[in-house]
């Protein structure tokens, strides 16, 4: 991922040297494992922890010529070692190393991903109670529906985001397992004792069965958590952006003091790190179909999988932890106008209250049909002539006919529309 979009402490887990880091706490846990057992002199094992070490240039060097970056990585390590380098490796396939050593480096990211997650939620969750009482106007198909609160959008983001730390649990949970079960995972060469044991000291399970590699199902789904977890902010971002426009003016992000909004237009003031969220989903959504494809490996093993995992998984975990600490900021320094969101309540005439009227007209006259063809010749006429929803509703010889001033008044009540925002917003912010 490029730097614009790398955060410092998620990088880290994903550099080069970290993955040969990685690589070296498994290979010596093996070494320590195999010890235990008595296959591999205790001194050995003194002698390669002492030892071993790793040049990344020099790894480079190699693999240039062999073409293969665990050997590249073990005859480096042999440079250092020096004969004890015999017991290295021992009784492994690459993917021994590989799999299990991408594991550990997808709990370490996953621990960081959850904590930003946490974060945000609990921030909207504190949000949604500090407007909970925050009229403002709903909207169906981008047209003004009914009165509603800006708390209780905030409380639906913040149950998505229980549910994406729900997911993104599962997920990883899932992938917190290991093999150390040879080339075509039958344990032909290696004990499965050792897998047990270097499994424990990295906190991870043994697959219960795997090939040559621990089955890609795992991984798709680790993907697919992430990208559920950028579809949300991608969702709360748009709603940010949408509420931002000039006619709604209801919300909008923060604007630094020597912030610039275009190059040409200097009264610009654009939702761009809401777009910014919106644009990397897509990212993070591409990334998820490539690692549902590689599921399909031929036989034990193929390695159509392995390049597309060295861009997708790091550069998921890279984005998803941006976007969160984007959102963060974005929910931190929102600019909520209150004032603006109940006049866009009441803008045209009220017409917004157009199912109350509906209502209490079906209660009295003869059938609904009517009472619909009643209410809706009024707000027609309303938005043709830009007229008061509510004057043309008290002028109205046929709502008069059945409806008192204090009947008509009554369905132009705002507080019919809050009476059971309490008790969700209760239930949404256990």
């Amino acid at each position: 991922m490029i730097s614009r979009y790398t955060l410092p402490e998620m990088d880290g887990f994903w550099r080069e040297s970290s993955k040969f880091a990685t690589w070296l706490e498994v290979e010596i846990a093996v070494c320590e494992a195999w010890a235990k057992l008595g296959k591999i002199p205790e001194a050995a094992v003194s002698a390669i922890k002492k030892k071993a070490r790793f040049d990344v240039d020099r790894i480079e060097e190699i693999e240039a010529e062999t073409k293969h970056d665990v050997i590249a990585f073990l005859t480096n390590l042999a440079e250092y070692v020096g004969p004890e380098a015999k017991y290295i490796h021992y009784g492994l396939t690459s993917s021994d190393i590989l799999d299990i050593s991408l594991s550990i480096t997808i709990q370490r990211a996953a621990k960081l991903i959850r904590a930003r997650l946490t974060r945000v939620a609990s921030l909207t969750k504190r949000m949604a109670r500090k407007y909970a009482k925050t009229i403002c106007i709903g909207r169906t198909h981008g047209v003004h529906a009914e009165p509603t609160v800006f708390g209780l959008k905030l409380a639906m983001w913040y149950q998505e985001l229980l549910r994406d730390i729900e997911r993104f649990d599962q997920a990883t949970k899932a992938m917190a397992v290991g093999k150390i079960s040879g080339a075509v995972g039958n344990f032909a060469n290696v004990d499965p004792r050792v897998e047990m044991m270097v499994c424990r000291k990295f906190g991870l399970k043994p697959a219960e069965v795997s090939t040559q590699i621990i089955q890609r199902d795992r991984h798709a789904a680790f993907l697919n958590a992430i990208a559920v977890i950028g579809g949300s902010l991608e969702k709360f971002a748009t709603e940010i952006r949408n509420l931002q426009r000039t006619e709604i003016g209801e919300v909008e992000e923060g604007f630094s003091r020597k912030q610039k909004g275009s190059s040409a237009m200097p009264h610009k003031r654009n939702p761009i790190t809401c777009e910014r969220i919106a644009g990397l989903a897509r990212v993070l959504r591409g990334n998820a179909l490539a690692g549902m494809e590689n599921q399909a490996l031929w036989h034990e093993r193929d390695i159509t999988h392995s390049s597309v995992e060295r861009i997708i998984i790091p550069d998921s975990c890279i984005l998803v932890d941006y976007m969160l600490f984007l959102f963060e900021n974005i929910l931190s320094g929102l600019v909520v106008n209150e004032k603006r969101m109940r006049e866009n309540v009441y803008a045209r005439g009220g017409l917004v209250f157009s199912q109350r009227v509906l209502l209490a007209l079906t209660s009295k006259m003869p059938s609904r049909e009517e009472a619909y063809r009643v209410t809706q010749t009024i707000a027609m006429k309303v938005i043709e002539e830009n007229g008061d929803f509510k004057e043309m509703v008290s002028r109205s010889p046929e709502v008069k006919k059945y409806l008192s001033d204090k009947e008509i008044d009554s369905c132009f009540d705002i507080g019919y529309y809050l009476k059971h925002v309490p008790k969700i917003m209760k239930r949404a912010l256990v």
